[in-house]
């Protein structure tokens, strides 16, 4: 399960430049305002209609990784989370596979298979037909990633060129509301309180095969899945057992039940 982020306070050293599209998110910020209207006021300004942040680190090596959302759209990451959509989305795999940003739009997307057309025509069905992703990766393997999208289905000669122009000013966005307000919302390593909650089928899989003493590689190889998604469905199980690593949830899956020992 993705652990939603709010911003609550702010990370600015004395003297640190700021670019002037972020003066307004951070004097509402500094009033403890409600901040969404002005991250898409940003949005706004550089032709999208919704704004999306996710990040995953791991504390220490031997731990598993937290998996962290800011969104403008609450209702929609609430599903995305609940159909699984991560080990499917196009615009998470062609990102982890560049550094480049990725300027998409419906056609474009639609390339790889009946399961993918799915999940785009749920996407469109939200709001969402087309946008700008990256990612980048920061200090104990954390990977950021951001997503402006936009209600426009193509993205014709016009609009392309439009993006291009704006992207050092949006990737810029990404990284500093990364450093100025997620990074004080995080709280690496940090056990959740609530109770556990059910897992999926294939989190019950990966976790019944970590039980048999597969490695992630194993996993992936096992259930034709990438590597990355199988750390993914780890990251969900932490969040939903409770725990601090691979190992506390076999210990935990075997305690419940949820999976046998070797």
């Amino acid at each position: 399960m993705m652990e939603t982020l709010s911003i609550n306070k702010i990370n600015l050293r004395p003297n640190q430049p700021v670019p002037p599209f972020l003066d307004s998110l951070l004097q509402a910020a500094k009033r403890g305002e409600e901040l969404v209207p002005y991250v898409l006021a940003i949005a706004a300004s550089f032709g999208f209609d919704s704004f999306e942040y996710g990040v995953s680190g791991t504390p220490h090596p031997d731990k598993n990784g937290l998996t962290y959302y800011y969104s403008t759209m609450p209702n929609w990451i609430a599903r995305y989370d609940r159909m699984g959509y991560i080990e499917i989305d196009p615009r998470v795999f062609l990102t982890c596979k560049s550094a480049i940003p990725l300027i998409w739009d419906q056609s474009s997307l639609r390339k790889f298979g009946s399961n993918v057309d799915a999940f785009l025509d749920d996407a469109l069905a939200h709001g969402i037909a087309s946008g700008v992703s990256f990612m980048w990766h920061g200090p104990y393997d954390t990977g950021m990633a951001v997503t402006l999208n936009s209600r426009n289905k193509v993205n014709d000669e016009i609009r392309t060129k439009s993006i291009t122009r704006n992207l050092p000013d949006i990737v810029m966005f990404g990284h500093y509301f990364h450093e100025i307000f997620m990074l004080p919302a995080l709280e690496f390593g940090k056990q959740p309180a609530t109770p556990i909650q059910p897992l999926s089928k294939r989190e019950r899989e990966c976790l019944g095969l970590a039980a048999k003493g597969m490695t992630t590689k194993d996993i992936s190889m096992k259930l034709d899945i990438s590597s990355r998604t199988v750390q993914f469905h780890f990251d969900q199980i932490r969040g939903k057992l409770g725990v601090a690593n691979r190992h506390e949830a076999i210990a935990l899956g075997v305690q419940t039940g949820l999976v046998r020992a070797k």
